[in-house]
């Protein structure tokens, strides 16, 4: 079964989302974007990313969601606001029947750039460079894609792992 990884990089006012296919000789680009919100209501917003993803799911059938871990902040009404995107992105995804993953940042560095302390745009240049991007990406679409990224890497070394210990069990 091929494996679609639907990435993504939650935020109140725009949430970036990314699609890659695992394929046979590397990841493969399907579709990015982001979901921006409108109006000062958060609620209001919160529906239209939850809307946004569940929209994104259906039309794209990924298997699979990927999302970053909450990380703390300086600023705690930015981090409830951030945190409650997330929950709102994850449920769309959920609605849309995906099984949902979370990776913390240093995670998302480390399988891409192979360093946990990488700067934003490190990731972002592995990101067009890995996919063959050659236009800009927006910020929130390239995190996501990296996102989704790190998902594949994370589930070929389960493989690999499991695949050793049970040719070792024989």
């Amino acid at each position: 079964m091929m494996v679609s990884v639907l990435g993504i990089d939650p935020g109140s006012r725009c949430t970036g989302y990314g699609i890659i296919q695992d394929g046979l000789k590397g990841p493969v680009l399907v579709a990015y974007g982001t979901i921006r919100t409108e109006g000062d209501d958060l609620p209001g917003r919160l529906k239209q990313i939850y809307d946004g993803i569940y929209e994104v799911s259906k039309e794209f059938q990924p298997t699979e969601l990927a999302i970053e871990q909450i990380f703390m902040s300086k600023n705690a009404d930015s981090a409830l606001k951030l945190g409650q995107a997330r929950g709102a992105a994850i449920c769309g995804g959920m609605s849309a029947g995906l099984p949902v993953y979370e990776y913390a940042a240093r995670q998302v560095k480390q399988a891409l750039v192979g360093k946990g302390s990488a700067e934003k745009s490190q990731v972002q240049h592995m990101v067009r460079f890995l996919l063959g991007i050659r236009e800009a990406l927006p910020a929130d679409a390239s995190d996501a894609l990296g996102i989704a990224m790190c998902h594949i890497h994370h589930r070929q070394t389960q493989f690999k792992m499991r695949e050793a210990l049970g040719v070792q069990r024989r």
